[in-house]
């Protein structure tokens, strides 16, 4: 199938703008919990906001905004971890009639100072010193910075005392779909980033279509609820925080990574959002901790169950022997598994890469399905997903309401709806580049459409090697499948204009480091035998998916980890290509010498 279209569900007015819901849910329902905030970083204890609380705090906010000297289309800038008060500036920033521009907050002071003076933002309202530290870096004289750590919120809410109610409603009422909501900046893995525009009816569009249509089962769950910790200025987060308000489904935020296993726990939401390594740290984790408990052929044997089960659902039903083993390790294994993530949890919607079949079958079997979707930022992220219950488990999905994907000649994606961006900011020959005459948007990645309009991603059009006998290979499905080993960090396949395919890999420092104690070793190095024969077992479980010449025959493991510290990865941990190979030449040429 080359094209596959799905009309629009949900029209949105034109005169409907992201703050709508906030103002209109305190007027309906005051009392109303919106968001669970913690009472402190190490704490379980969550502490609920009304949605009048939540209203005058972003009122209050605005006003300052208003009183600071923020005019309508003006941008400001938000550059914190995931936590409440990202929501709530964010908000805040409409309200006023401005433009959030996210900054993440493990930008450099170059990247920050990029896009403050790309974007032409006015103002910017960071988390921490040290966020404050780098925009002063970046940019000496920036006129307006808050702290959010400072008691810079509360100054600028007093700020804000004498702008009126009415003021307020005149500024927040002024925006409308056809205006700017957000500059997003892509993190791509070559050259600068570039902004994408996006306005309040893309986001509100695509907000409403996806959860009143393909996700809507989710959203109807009573006690609904949501624990975030994808970072925000991604544009797949940003766009599910205005999901779960609109649906409302109530928001708790975990600011550092390392809080989500308690937080699932003391939050126990009702869905979740996470990006395909999140998943496989939670099957190697209970792996391992099964093997230190003397249960590691249980445990294995009720994997197996349950991708056996995943799969039987697919073909009619499962057998009743499947049913029966099934049965018995739920109360062995799967309930426990349950239980970890806060016991309410039944799907979840994973993004950014591939998951891999194994991985998502092993996650329905257990009795929670992870959704896969596809989409980039110029799509105000979205553009296709899986469905509760019609989860076809190896594809992204098909196209939402009001979406069309087609596939072009060559293979590329092209998307097309009221999703799509307006285009680039400040980079005219970029959008006429990325938008055709048409109206269809050529994604860059390559792909396929089933005869019921699933959509499987094969490969990144700048990506695709050519070796040196002129074989095309798309190097993310050897990637995504050696990747989920439980020792390997990251994966680069390497082999442009080469005589065979090899590939660099990376260790997970914990996983690393238990596999030594298991084997009894201190000192290891990356020729070490073992170590290599566990690699080799993954690198020949990714070869049986492709054809001989497109095998990965030879490997290097490196001794350091390709991290987004050290420049290696996007924010949205997706591979620096070049500035790998630039940096480890010397470990690709001896692939090859």
């Amino acid at each position: 199938m080359r094209e596959y279209s799905v009309p629009v569900l949900v029209d949105v007015p034109p005169s409907a703008n992201l703050t709508d819901v906030v103002f209109q849910r305190a007027a309906d329902e005051p009392n109303a919990v919106v968001i669970r905030r913690k009472a402190d970083e190490t704490s379980d204890r969550w502490v609920p906001v009304t949605a009048a609380e939540f209203r005058d705090q972003v009122a209050a906010l605005a006003k300052g905004l208003i009183a600071a000297g923020i005019e309508p289309g003006d941008r400001v800038a938000l550059m914190s971890r995931t936590r409440y008060e990202w929501t709530l500036v964010d908000y805040a920033i409409w309200a006023a009639g401005g433009v959030g521009v996210p900054i993440y907050e493990t930008s450099s002071a170059e990247q920050v100072k990029w896009i403050l003076s790309d974007s032409g933002a006015k103002a910017i309202v960071v988390e921490q010193e040290h966020h404050e530290q780098t925009v002063r870096e970046a940019m000496p004289d920036f006129p307006l910075i808050w702290r959010i750590e400072g008691g810079g919120l509360d100054r600028l809410a007093e700020q804000g005392k004498e702008v009126s109610d009415e003021t307020l409603a005149e500024r927040r009422t002024s925006r409308g779909g056809p205006d700017l909501a957000t500059i997003i900046y892509t993190s791509g893995t070559t050259g600068l980033p570039k902004g994408c525009r996006l306005t309040h009816d893309n986001l509100l569009f695509t907000a409403r279509n996806v959860t009143q249509g393909p996700l809507s089962r989710l959203f109807e769950v009573e006690g609904r609820s949501a624990l975030l910790f994808l970072p925000l200025a991604h544009s797949l987060a940003r766009l599910i925080q205005v999901a779960l308000l609109e649906t409302k489904t109530i928001i708790a935020h975990t600011p550092n990574i390392k809080n989500v296993a308690p937080d699932l726990q003391s939050s126990k939401p009702t869905f979740l959002l996470a990006v395909p390594r999140v998943f496989e740290k939670v099957y190697n984790a209970a792996e391992q901790k099964a093997t230190e408990e003397g249960k590691g052929k249980i445990f294995h044997a009720a994997v197996a169950t349950a991708i056996a089960y995943s799969r039987e659902l697919d073909s009619g039903g499962p057998r009743l022997g499947t049913r029966i083993k099934h049965a018995i390790f739920d109360k062995l294994v799967y309930r426990k598994l349950r239980a970890a993530t806060g016991g309410a949890l039944t799907a979840a919607v994973s993004g950014g890469s591939a998951l891999g079949e194994r991985l998502g079958h092993f996650f329905r079997g257990i009795g929670i399905e992870v959704l896969e979707g596809y989409g980039l930022t110029e799509t105000s992220a979205p553009s296709t997903v899986n469905i509760p219950g019609a989860n076809k488990i190896g594809t992204v999905g098909k196209p939402f309401p009001g979406v069309s994907v087609r596939i072009a000649d060559d293979g590329e994606i092209l998307i097309k709806g009221r999703h799509v961006f307006e285009g680039y900011w400040n980079n005219e020959r970029a959008t006429k580049e990325a938008i055709d005459e048409e109206g269809w948007f050529h994604t860059g990645d390559i792909g396929e459409l089933d005869e019921d309009g699933y959509l499987r991603i094969t490969g990144r059009k700048k990506e695709i090697i050519v070796t040196a006998g002129g074989k095309n290979v798309a190097p993310a499905p050897l990637e995504d499948a050696i990747r989920a080993h439980r020792l390997v960090s990251q994966v680069m396949v390497v082999g442009d204009n080469r005589p065979f395919i090899g590939a660099l890999i990376t260790l997970d420092p914990e996983a690393f480091e238990h596999w030594k104690q298991t084997k009894g070793k201190t000192n290891v190095s990356m020729n070490d035998p073992e170590l290599v024969a566990e690699i080799q077992q993954a690198v020949d479980n990714a070869n049986r998916m492709v054809s001989k010449a497109e095998q990965i025959k030879k490997f290097v493991i490196l001794d350091t980890d390709l991290t987004e510290e050290a420049g290696y990865l996007t924010p949205s941990l997706k591979v620096k290509r070049s500035a790998v190979a630039r940096d480890f030449a010397k470990q690709i040429e001896e692939l090859y010498s």
